[in-house]
């Protein structure tokens, strides 16, 4: 990150003129932590007078400084007095939209030692450092030489202060002398999300994190009986004819494109995989759609569609939530901020599953209804 950090502390480095460590703070408070410790080694003065005692971000904020060559064992056995019996530490350069609740429910649920949060890199977005079955950790590798690996630690790791407290000077790199020994106890586990994560560690990986910050509205939308009427089962919108607007549906697309929300349509369309039709034909439909909506000054931004049988097994057909991810990964989303309406309980499962919230649309709660109710909160 030189030439910024030959004068700045990394975690200051400002994303749309707000520090990342100030936006990771932001996050903690969404968890309910309002006791925090920072460890400081290099130019800490500097995170001190931007941060303060935290009283600005109502948190309380406690600093434990140590020469900048320390490992991270060594700054947390010298915070050992600051800690609580349970902790969460997190890195100062990651930025992942976790489930807290699930991972603090995981951590106790285990009897963990260290509960990880880790990214499943199935889109090989860098290189993997552990293999997780299930919930348990069966390997931590910090050189990231050994077969099989799959996965990578993102920090967001609750741990249990005994884990410290039975550390010994000059103990280097934490996870290298800790994470080994518990996997080998049964002791670590780990929470494993799809959700990618940002980071400042170097110059490469800043747009994409920019970008993820960038303010952005985005919704999901489902397609047949969301937008459009639903076919009977085992039937689908084979043709263009076939695609009948449910009334009020193209307001609503035109509502959220005047409010500035990223519209982006979901939609399992298993009749190509069943031979019923085409990827052409579906384009066909699709086309025919975008045509209504551009007629009326609307449209939808991006289309997602699981091509699979139902019996596939694949990750993306809802209510599976990979259409989403796959969107995430993209567009740089933060899943925990876009809304998901679909008229399906598969619909919803996605959405909450991903992280979204999830609205459900019905006779009593049309598309419309619920869209000019987004937008009348967004109005404020």
């Amino acid at each position: 990150m030189r030439p910024f950090t030959d004068a700045h502390p990394k975690p200051l480095y400002p994303i749309y003129g707000k520090s990342f460590i100030s936006r990771l703070i932001d996050q903690i408070k969404t968890f309910g932590i309002k006791r925090i410790v920072i460890l400081l080694g290099y130019l800490a003065e500097q995170v001190m007078e931007e941060l303060g005692d935290g009283s600005k971000n109502n948190v309380e904020i406690t600093y434990d400084i140590i020469p900048a060559e320390f490992e991270t064992g060594d700054r947390l056995l010298h915070a050992l007095p600051l800690l609580d019996n349970n902790f969460l530490m997190m890195y100062c350069d990651n930025y992942c939209p976790i489930d807290f609740k699930k991972l603090e429910e995981s951590f106790f649920k285990n009897n963990a030692a260290v509960q990880l949060s880790v990214y499943s890199n199935k889109d090989h977005y860098t290189r993997d450092n552990i293999i997780v079955n299930g919930c348990k950790v069966f390997a931590y590798d910090k050189s990231r030489k050994q077969s099989g690996l799959a996965g990578v630690d993102i920090g967001y790791a609750i741990i249990q202060k005994t884990v410290i407290s039975s550390l010994t000077k000059d103990v280097g790199n934490f996870e290298k002398a800790v994470y080994s020994n518990l996997v080998q106890e049964g002791k670590l586990y780990a929470l494993v999300t799809d959700h990618r994560y940002y980071s400042i560690g170097s110059f490469e990986r800043l747009p994409l994190t920019e970008e993820f910050f960038k303010e952005k509205k985005v919704v999901f939308l489902d397609r047949d009986g969301t937008i459009n009427v639903k076919p009977p089962k085992a039937c689908y919108v084979e043709k263009p004819e076939d695609f009948i607007w449910i009334p009020g549906a193209i307001k609503a697309i035109k509502l959220l494109n005047d409010h500035g929300v990223i519209t982006i349509l979901v939609t399992n369309q298993p009749g190509i995989a069943r031979g019923r039709m085409s990827k052409e034909d579906l384009a066909a439909v699709h086309a025919k759609m975008q045509f209504d909506l551009d007629r009326h000054g609307a449209k939808i931004d991006h289309i997602y569609c699981c091509l699979h049988d139902w019996d596939d097994g694949c990750d993306c057909r809802k209510p599976k939530p990979g259409l989403l991810y796959q969107a995430q990964k993209e567009l740089s989303l933060d899943l925990t901020k876009c809304v998901f309406f679909g008229d399906d309980e598969r619909d919803i499962e996605a959405g909450n599953s991903a992280g979204c919230k999830s609205i459900m649309i019905n006779e009593s709660n049309t598309l419309l209804k619920a869209v000019q109710q987004y937008c009348s909160e967004m109005d404020g």
